[in-house]
């Protein structure tokens, strides 16, 4: 789970920041920080390039732009990613209601001890919904689990999956980058219609395909990789592309 941090006071920043380090070292290693900032242009660039999870935004900032616009922002792009505000004023909470943001939680800022316990709070609610969510929406997104991380990826960001030269091992290349995991490309057969075994030992997105070379049998991807393709394959290859693009 990525979290990002929009905070312009650089103490809370640094209790936040290590508050949530504290608590992936120690509870939830999956949990990272993708974004930390006292600049909301930075983090709005940031949340257009990035796979971002989760947000923590103190609501007054040193800006013309305030952590409710930076909400209202994040829920234009990404309807389910947590939002937890972090605040001196506790009557700002209302305010939160009256925008329908959906926060996931509101701090005030008290004593230190007290804002740790409540971030730590928050991030294992916000957690324990992403594990969820990662479960009950597969026609969505995949989780994979990587030693003791847990990933939630949008199946929209991924190119192909292909078997792993290690042993009953399987790797991911999304749009984020790629991932190695334990299983079997037949285990990934219920992803639907828009993936297709193009050989033995690769399953490609077809919305993600650039360019098909029958004669070479060969698939280029969106992001220049290239898979093979079996020559059993080629017809069946041919109708799903049609299928996939009808």
């Amino acid at each position: 789970m990525r979290v990002a941090i929009c905070e312009d006071d650089s103490y809370y920043q640094k209790l936040i920041v290590d508050s949530i380090r504290n608590y992936s070292l120690f509870q939830a290693p999956s949990i990272s920080i993708a974004c930390c900032t006292n600049e909301p242009s930075i983090l709005l660039r940031e949340m257009k390039e990035k796979q971002i999870d989760c947000y923590i935004l103190d609501i007054e900032l040193n800006s013309t732009t305030n952590g409710l616009d930076i909400a209202q922002a994040i829920r234009e792009q990404d309807p389910l990613a947590h939002i937890i505000f972090i605040t001196t004023y506790a009557n700002y909470l209302t305010l939160t209601f009256k925008y329908k943001l959906a926060a996931l939680d509101f701090i005030v800022k008290d004593t230190s001890s007290q804002i740790q316990t409540d971030i730590t709070d928050a991030l294992q609610a916000a957690f324990t919904k992403y594990r969820q969510f990662g479960t009950t929406n597969q026609d969505k997104w995949f989780q994979i689990k990587i030693g003791e991380k847990i990933k939630n990826i949008a199946l929209t960001d991924i190119y192909y999956f292909e078997t792993a030269s290690q042993p009953h091992k399987v790797e991911l290349h999304e749009r984020n980058g790629c991932y190695s995991f334990y299983g079997t490309l037949k285990e990934l057969d219920y992803l639907g219609e828009d993936f297709f075994r193009c050989h033995k030992s690769f399953l490609v997105h077809l919305k993600k395909i650039k360019e098909v070379n029958f004669k070479e049998r060969r698939i280029v991807m969106e992001n220049g990789s290239h898979c093979p393709i079996a020559f059993r394959s080629i017809t069946a290859l041919q109708r799903a592309l049609k299928n996939s693009y009808s």
